[in-house]
């Protein structure tokens, strides 16, 4: 495996943020997408304001609705034939 300084973490948000597109659901009104993925990656689409804190009980987060259309557009940039 590389070392971590080789590693691109904005690809590998990218890609978490689509695969939470795959997981949304809307509650009271509000898109939400279980939090299944990795903390340290959850953490950095919060900062950078793609979901509200994923610090909680909760199994799901609030998506931003920026987060809402950039993870619709990566998934389909991502996965679609």
């Amino acid at each position: 495996m590389e070392s971590d300084s080789d590693i691109d973490t904005n690809k590998i948000d990218e890609a978490a943020l689509a695969l939470l597109f795959l997981t949304t659901h809307t509650d009271r009104g509000t898109l939400r997408a279980w939090k299944g993925i990795d903390w340290e990656v959850m953490n950095r689409l919060y900062e950078k304001g793609y979901i509200y804190d994923p610090k909680g009980k909760a199994k799901s987060v609030v998506i931003t609705d920026e987060g809402e259309k950039i993870s619709e557009e990566l998934f389909n940039k991502l996965f679609s034939k």
